[in-house]
């Protein structure tokens, strides 16, 4: 073993366990979506006294996360997102009314002496009169002090007098000295007067007006720092009111511009539909490996464990959340990990073949993974790139996807360059593996290789023939955009969408109809699992979707299907689905922008321009044909949709990293025969890439196609919008982009004439044609 491979080793060893230490101490901090509960995305607002900047966003958060403990929500969670957004998770709790009123509620607590007891009319605030809690009129003072200066407020039982709940606030220094001032003052009012009583006013209205305990001398006050609110208090007024009061004033007004609540039933079943989708894609996908590569082709699957094994323990390092497209997109990464070993196994075959006599398995393999590297680097860049944009300008679980890809994409380079690495050249130098160098699956180009190899079709040659095909499909893809319409979800319209989950098959028609007649005419009703014509999930789409109108659609639900169960409820704002809209179309235009200037900087403008060329050409397919089908176009699509375009770039670069290296050696038949054409050049280099793109996009397949079958509703068109993605990308990096940089490269001013491919250039052509006379001397006509 050379000391680089010990390194090496040493790396794969301590990186693996670490990562497996991380695994087995550290618990994974899961979504709302997985777990179940509430998430709330609160923004906050200006009022005519507080602009709404990051510190007073701040100040509110905490106010906000009071109010979150007094709900009695465990493992609650506040973290402020941009300048002026707060994102409340609340596990477990699944009905979000409550916490929406109390959170949302702006609660400003004042403290009023009272003035005197006039006519009824005015309103309760500064000098004004108005309605005391027993409904009479009551004058009050100016403001003697307010909530902020309240520390705790708690909701008791008098159970040794009867007399009902009461709120026991405490107050922090300064509050405790103006209360004690105020009760002091009121003192100084004979029993029974007006002005021996203390208005606590809450939003406005007079919550409490208390009168002085008669004890209380004139100037003396309640000192102690606590006193008792008291009132005609049930035990949910009660609690309320303590919750209100120890939250304190909100320092700015805050908006609910998104809500999302997952049941807890249906956070599970999505984790176990991935884990079993994880689990047999993963097994399929290894099983492939094995069967084409043979020994080393063991070697890349336990690799594949340990990278499952490393990105799954950076997440619980990173401390990321990981949500419902996440963990999906942890899965898919598994398909895409193997996409490293097949390009080192491919370039290793080459090598060993090249060998000749001299053929060494450890040396085929050496030069394998340094041949590759390049493709490596370029391919996950790329990819890379599409998931940071995802994280940058995503936001919720899209986010998260975006995390857990750059995780995936980063530990999949881990795996193969270092783990795989280690583990294939050791099997390399092993004395029994030398003596039987077939069992290692280097040792032969492989059946698709030598067949194609043996064939040498010339794709290339019906290139124009192959764009004229793809110019159809997006033809028919724009129709379908234009005639039948994007179904924008509710994250790109603003609305609401709320699941069902009902105890009998329901038919969709006949829920529509229900909804109708319920005065809900607009509503878009569609079904969720079961089979043909029916469905045991209901999902109801609104722009305008109250509470109260919630309520009358479980009714009618229930009585089509008996028992109706909310297990998904998500809210949109307006402004929010405009602000996600924009973003979406800023990922897709800086993806695309930015993978042009990359692969314009790595390779040539003609390759790049070919590569974001063929990136459009399956945006639009994708796009189209989820016009065709009538699926939502909504975040999780976006998720997929920029995955498609990474995995889209990485056979196009992989191509492009093949033309390089064959321009580089042409294998030209002899130092006086014709240089190849450009064409010939890319055509040598798309026959060569086809086996890889074969197994790669096998194995991503296999994870898909699993994730499809097994993740329901919930992954189900995240899968369909993948599997359309990678088979038209397959193909476009083929036989879209690699045409595409044929006819630039011929169009190109700067273009060698060796690359022109022109008449008289190609193979079979008059200057290529060459012709040996009976007494060949070596002469040439």
């Amino acid at each position: 073993m050379t000391r680089a491979n010990r390194v090496r080793a040493v790396i794969a060893l301590a990186v693996t366990a670490l990562a497996a230490v991380l695994a087995m101490t550290k618990e994974p901090r899961l979504g709302i979506d997985l777990r179940g509960g509430t998430q709330i995305v609160l923004e906050t607002r200006d009022s005519k006294s507080a602009k709404a900047t990051p510190s007073a966003t701040d100040d509110t958060m905490e106010v906000l996360r009071r109010r979150v403990d007094a709900l009695g929500v465990a493992e609650p969670n506040l973290v402020r997102s941009g300048d002026n957004r707060i994102i409340v998770e609340l596990p477990g709790l699944t009905d979000p009314k409550e916490a929406t009123e109390v959170l949302g509620r702006t609660a400003q607590l004042t403290f009023h002496p009272v003035e005197g007891a006039p006519e009824a009319g005015e309103r309760p605030g500064e000098g004004g009169a108005g309605k005391d809690e027993s409904g009479r009129p009551v004058e009050l003072g100016d403001t003697a002090m307010t909530g902020v200066e309240v520390e705790s407020a708690k909701a008791t039982l008098d159970q040794q007098n009867g007399s009902g709940w009461f709120v026991e606030l405490g107050f922090r220094d300064k509050g405790g000295k103006e209360w004690k001032d105020l009760t002091g003052k009121a003192a100084c009012s004979p029993a029974g007067d007006p002005q021996r009583r203390v208005a606590i006013v809450l939003d406005e209205k007079v919550i409490s007006s208390p009168q002085v305990d008669p004890s209380v001398s004139c100037g003396a006050g309640i000192g102690g720092g606590k006193t008792q609110i008291t009132g005609d208090f049930g035990e949910e007024e009660a609690k309320e009111l303590a919750t209100l009061v120890e939250g304190g004033a909100l320092p700015v007004p805050v908006e609910v511009i998104e809500r999302h609540t997952v049941g807890p039933t249906l956070g599970a079943e999505a984790i176990e539909a991935s884990g079993w989708a994880a689990v047999i894609g993963a097994a399929l996908t290894s099983a492939s490996v094995v069967f084409v590569y043979r020994l080393f082709g063991a070697l890349a699957a336990v690799g594949l464990l340990c990278y499952g094994l490393i990105a799954y323990s950076a997440l619980l390092a990173f401390g990321a959340t990981l949500t419902l497209p996440g963990l999906a997109g942890f899965v898919l990464a598994i398909g895409m990990a193997v996409d490293a070993n097949v390009l080192v196994f491919e370039r290793g075959r080459e090598e060993y073949e090249r060998g000749g006599r001299a053929r060494s398995l450890r040396t085929a393999s050496a030069k394998g993974f340094r041949g590759a590297f390049s493709a490596i680097v370029d391919s996950n860049v790329t990819t890379l790139l599409a998931a940071l944009l995802l994280f940058t300008l995503a936001s919720g679980p899209v986010r998260g996807f975006g995390v857990t890809l750059s995780i995936g994409v980063l530990a999949s380079m881990v795996s193969a360059l270092v783990v795989t690495r280690v583990l294939v050249e050791f099997a390399a130098g092993r004395r029994a593996v030398r003596a039987r160098p077939r069992i290692s699956g280097l040792a032969g180009l492989g059946r698709v290789r030598t067949r194609l190899t043996r064939r040498n079709p010339d794709w290339m040659r019906y290139g124009r023939r192959w764009l004229a095909v793809s110019s159809a499909a997006v033809v028919l893809a724009v129709a379908g955009i234009v005639l039948r319409g994007l179904d924008f979800g509710v994250e790109f319209t603003g609305g609401r969408l709320v699941e069902y989950s009902t105890s009998q098959a329901v038919d969709p028609e006949a829920a529509r109809a229900a909804l109708a007649d319920a005065g809900l005419p607009d509503a878009v009703v569609q079904g969720s699992g079961g089979g043909e014509g029916a469905a045991d999930g209901i999902t109801v789409r609104s722009e305008q979707l109250t509470d109260d109108q919630e309520r009358t659609v479980r009714s009618a639900l229930a009585e089509l299907g008996g028992d109706a169960e909310q297990v998904r409820d998500e809210m949109f704002g307006p402004s929010l689905g405009d602000e996600l809209r924009r973003h979406a179309l800023i990922a897709l235009a800086v993806a695309l922008g930015a993978q042009l200037l990359y692969l314009a900087f790595r390779f040539r403008w003609t390759f790049s321009t070919s590569t974001v060329l063929s990136l459009v050409h399956d945006t639009v397919i994708l796009i189209g044909a989820f016009a065709w089908l009538g699926r939502p176009v909504d975040g999780v699509f976006l998720a997929a949709l920029l995955t498609v375009i990474g995995y889209s770039v990485n056979d196009s670069v992989v191509i492009f990293d093949r033309v390089r290296s064959e321009e580089q050696e042409p294998h030209r038949p002899s130092p006086t025969a014709p240089k190849r054409s450009f064409r010939d050049v890319v055509n040598r280099a798309v026959v060569q890439t086809v086996p890889r793109t074969l197994n790669t996009g096998m194995g991503a397949l296999f994870i898909i196609s699993a994730l499809a079958v097994l993740g329901g509703d919930s992954l189900g068109d995240f899968a369909l919008a993948l599997l359309i993605g990678i088979v038209v990308g397959s193909y476009s990096s083929l036989f879209v982009g690699a045409p595409l940089a044929v006819e630039f490269e011929n169009r190109s001013p700067h273009t060698p004439a060796r690359r022109t491919g022109g008449r008289g250039s190609g193979p079979g052509s008059a200057r290529a044609r060459t012709r040996r006379s009976p007494h060949d001397n070596g002469a040439r006509v």
